[in-house]
């Protein structure tokens, strides 16, 4: 018996585009609304929410009774952080901040068991494993394994192309808000610098046959990215949509008075 699948992996490897949405809120409640709502994938988000181990399992739970598919980003790439998110279950990891092929090497050896590999062998204690019933977890997990990596700065652009000839990485995300910032337009993610650096990475990550990924809540963006072949796009935030809402039903009440 084999390792889980991974149907979100799968459909990376045939091209097939995948939508997402982004989750901040860190509750398990509202992952299981969204988990619903008919998004391929869900990014659990650990850089910029207040999530931790725990936070991300419940949500990662209620997220396997759906359609949709949980993929989580840690705080950073440390291999004790991803060593621990692959033996609860996770399959699919988004890691921040990726600035060389050397770290996108050391990503691909904490997702690999020995002696390919760095990650620590305690699938008898996971969830990963289900808990010791799947006898041939420690031989297949790896092959169910996505990782993919984020590109955000001008560092990890300029070694974008070394990025994308590292074996065991299966896409690169481009993270226009922390580009723009390092180009020196911060908070204008849309600044016509940063959009042509942006599309420019994304046709380079295509060719280069790795998935390429984005956020962003730009229609006329979203289109771009759909246009050149990007394959795995979220195009909301919940705590944005949330924000939205209630602030417009506040207003709405408020009218009340008048």
């Amino acid at each position: 018996m084999p390792a889980p699948h991974n149907p979100f992996k799968a459909a990376l490897n045939a091209g097939e585009m995948q939508l997402g949405c982004w989750l901040g809120l860190a509750d398990p409640y509202v992952a299981e609304i969204s988990a619903h709502a008919g998004f391929d994938w869900l990014l659990l988000d650990g850089e910029h929410a207040p999530n931790d181990l725990r936070s991300l399992l419940a949500q990662a739970q209620v997220i396997a009774a759906s359609n949709s598919h949980a993929v989580v980003r840690p705080v950073i790439g440390e291999t004790w952080m991803i060593k621990q998110l692959l033996d609860a279950g996770i399959q699919s990891l988004l890691v921040p901040m990726v600035e060389s092929a050397e770290q996108a090497r050391e990503l691909v050896a904490a997702v690999t068991y020995p002696p390919h590999g760095v990650r620590g062998v305690g699938s008898a204690l996971a969830r990963a494993s289900q808990f010791s019933g799947i006898p041939d977890y420690l031989q297949t997990a790896r092959e169910e394994i996505c990782l993919l990596v984020q590109v955000e700065n001008r560092k990890g652009m300029a070694a974008l192309d070394e990025i994308l000839e590292v074996d065991g990485i299966d896409g690169v995300f481009i993270g226009p808000s922390d580009l723009a910032a390092d180009m020196g337009h911060i908070g204008k993610a849309g600044h016509p610098d940063v959009k042509a650096a942006v599309l420019d990475a994304l046709k380079r990550i295509k060719a280069a046959g790795k998935a390429p990924g984005i956020l962003t809540l730009d229609p006329e963006m979203q289109k771009e990215c759909a246009e050149i072949g990007v394959t795995f796009l979220a195009t909301d935030i919940d705590v944005t949509l949330f924000a939205k809402a209630i602030r417009g039903s506040a207003a709405a009440a408020k009218a009340l008075r008048k």
